[in-house]
């Protein structure tokens, strides 16, 4: 795929440039908790705006049902990305209608805009290809060249990534550049011992990516409300945890194709339990108390992995020479069960291997922890493009930018 680079060699001064970012940030009202997607993408719209490029970021943020929802409207991203550049944004109140035409009119060499979440539109996540193309078109003539950085956003066949980039000059920013290079190093020629830690609450979201593991893998660590259904798998009692009752038969199979293959399935010995799951708005105490885990109560359920456990997955962490990690250890939320996580975190932190963090809450928890993002060897920002690039799946946003 071209990247931008090439596109700065040609030049972009005076030329639209729209630039499909992932801002799908976090939100407590208007208030956005976590800025990292936002941050990942300004070296690309300040590299474009430097350049004199008239740039035009649009985005996604949660899941709007195809009309306007001022529940997730992009403009406290815009007014964070104002922030991170150093320079005023202007916000489009809508997609492709009279705001965003004018806004675009406007804009002069180096300036940048923000257009209201594309997901308003019903164009956008349509499987519809007609209907999804429709909503490409008007995007497209908002433009004269197509950058795609938003790497969260990759794995879907939307409007703005798939179809979009076939319409006009299209290349790769600086984000999804840095992503699929990094993804290429835990998929080819890996370091070994190459070893992937699996957390997060089902473990159907997973099956995919173990499945391909298996054959890439040194060993796989297991840990969140997923480890209850490996832990079920081999006839352990697991209360009232998260469970997946119909999962069982094929993470049964998982674990003999691992013992078969002589990868290591590292599941927890200690887990902390508690009747009942931890208010997380109050954050009060929850006293939880830690058993093995083949002695789980039936009346109690399991919420993080427990103090041996720690000390288990951080031994194995530690003479890797590659790691990925995808999910938290528990509900990392509350401060009662934040340590599996912070173990997990900490000895990628003290490792010497090439560590990567695999987007999502497992990015969320690096973050809320007080962890340097700089001490990872990458934090992505797509869990599910991750997971997906992983499973050895084509991915349309990729796709359409290598045509």
């Amino acid at each position: 795929m071209k990247t931008i680079d090439e596109l700065l060699a040609e030049g972009v001064a005076g030329k639209r440039v729209f630039v499909r970012a992932d801002l799908n940030v976090p939100l407590d009202g208007t208030t956005i908790t976590d800025d990292g997607r936002i941050r990942a993408v300004q070296p690309t719209v300040a590299k474009l705006a430097e350049a004199g490029a008239r740039v035009i970021v649009a985005s996604h943020l949660g899941r709007p049902k195809g009309a306007p929802d001022p529940a997730f409207s992009l403009a406290p991203a815009a007014a964070r990305l104002g922030e991170l550049l150093g320079t005023e944004v202007a916000f489009a109140t809508d997609t492709v209608g009279e705001s965003a035409t004018a806004t675009v009119a406007v804009l002069t060499d180096g300036q940048v805009a923000v257009i209201e979440n594309l997901r308003f539109n019903a164009g956008e996540t349509s499987k519809d290809d007609a209907e999804r193309g429709a909503f490409a078109d008007q995007l497209a003539a908002l433009a004269d060249v197509y950058v795609g950085d938003g790497f969260g956003a990759v794995h879907r066949k939307h409007a703005s990534v798939f179809d979009l980039p076939a319409r006009l000059p299209h290349f790769a920013g600086y984000l999804i550049a840095t992503e699929v290079g990094v993804l290429k190093k835990l998929t080819s020629d890996v370091k070994r011992p190459y070893a992937v830690v699996l957390g997060g609450a089902k473990v159907s979201d997973k099956l995919g990516v173990i499945d391909h593991l298996l054959e890439k893998a040194d060993r796989i660590l297991i840990g969140g409300g997923m480890a209850y259904t490996f832990l079920k798998a081999q006839g352990h009692e697991v209360g009232i945890s998260l469970l997946q009752e119909d999962q069982v038969p094929t993470v049964q199979e998982y674990l003999k194709r691992a013992d078969a293959r002589g990868v290591e399935f590292v599941l927890p010995v200690d887990v902390l339990v508690s009747p009942e799951f931890p208010d997380l708005k109050t954050k009060a105490p929850a006293n939880p108390t830690v058993v093995a885990s083949d002695a789980i109560p039936a009346d109690q359920e399991g919420l993080d992995i427990g103090p041996k456990t720690r000390e288990l997955y951080a031994a194995k962490l530690a003479d890797a020479a590659t790691v990925f990690w995808n999910g938290p250890m528990g509900v990392f939320e509350h401060p009662d069960y934040a340590e599996g996580t912070r173990a997990v975190a900490q000895a990628l932190v003290d490792s010497p291997a090439f560590s990567v963090v695999g987007g999502g809450d497992s990015a969320a928890a690096v973050r809320i922890l007080g962890f340097d993002e700089n001490a990872f060897g990458h934090i992505s920002t797509g869990g599910g493009a991750s997971l997906e690039y992983l499973e050895g799946k084509s991915l349309p946003g990729l796709a359409a930018l290598e045509n």
